[in-house]
């Protein structure tokens, strides 16, 4: 496998300093080197959601899926019921997954599923031209408010790690080097992982100077402990001008839901046609 058998025939659409394109080169890589080094390349499979960051999967060649707003965890937790042996990865934007998809999110979290979620994140509607989302600052004036925004934005990390994520890491598109270390650790985790990526929309919320001050790489953070890592995840709250760390916040070992999900599926056609009928006396 190379870098060059990832690419794809389409033609990027992303605007020119998108920082997708950072998150691209590093997915890329980061596939590139889990096939070198025995994942079987047709069983990673990659979900994405509506919006620019959906366009991901247009760019890689790997088996992908389109899933619809907001359903890009339920989409990517299907596929792995249906099949654990794959690495599902599913991509996502902030207003995507922060938004129409929080449930599913939360959800996801909660029953530790093996699979990996890496969210755009640039506090903004790009695809839409600019409304603001869950994550974009007080006061922040779009397209729907051009008065500047009246609410406080969600701290996801925050929600995510009290929902029971076994995984959580930050990125920014600047930093790829940092980018690709931690996409690599969140997809080869066993369990939910979660990996919000600041990736700025250079069109409609240009975040590059505000972050390239802001942005530190966390250093001896003790990734096991579970206050430790909501301390650090609350020292930033997506509104503040306080520092933003970088890296792995938490990690933890933990039962994933579908080793126990198999148990209670019939394994044989002809036991799952029994279950079927035996459910079906109630209503005959």
């Amino acid at each position: 496998m190379t870098g060059k058998d990832l690419n794809t025939y389409a033609v990027n659409t992303w605007c020119p300093g998108c920082g997708n394109f950072a998150i691209l080169n590093a997915i890329r890589q980061v596939l590139k080197s889990l096939t070198e080094e025995g994942l079987p390349f047709e069983n990673i499979v990659l979900v994405s959601g509506i919006g620019c960051h959906a366009k991901i999967v247009d760019y890689i060649n790997v088996n992908s899926f389109y899933s619809i707003h907001g359903r890009v965890s339920p989409a990517a937790e299907g596929i792995k019921i249906a099949n654990p042996a794959l690495k599902v990865i599913g991509f996502a934007g902030d207003g995507d997954a922060y938004g129409e998809g929080l449930e599913h999110l939360v959800f996801a979290a909660k029953r530790n599923i093996d699979i990996t979620m890496i969210i755009h994140n640039n506090r903004v509607y790009g695809l839409t031209t600019g409304q603001y989302t869950p994550t974009s600052p007080l006061g922040f004036k779009g397209k729907s408010t051009p008065r500047g925004t009246k609410e406080l934005p969600l701290n996801p990390l925050e929600l995510i790690l009290s929902s029971g994520a076994t995984f959580i890491g930050r990125g920014y598109s600047s930093h790829l080097e940092l980018l690709k270390k931690v996409l690599k650790e969140a997809i080869t985790h066993k369990g939910f992982s979660l990996v919000d990526v600041l990736q700025v929309c250079v069109t409609f919320f240009n975040m590059y100077e505000y972050y390239n001050k802001t942005v530190y790489e966390l250093k001896g953070h003790d990734t096991d402990d579970y206050n430790r890592a909501l301390e650090k995840i609350r020292e930033w709250d997506y509104n503040s001008g306080a520092p933003i760390g970088l890296g792995i916040f938490y990690r933890k070992d933990a039962p994933v839901f579908e080793e126990n999900f198999s148990k209670i599926m019939p394994q044989k056609e002809e036991e799952r046609d029994s279950k079927i009928r035996e459910m079906l006396k109630d209503f005959l």
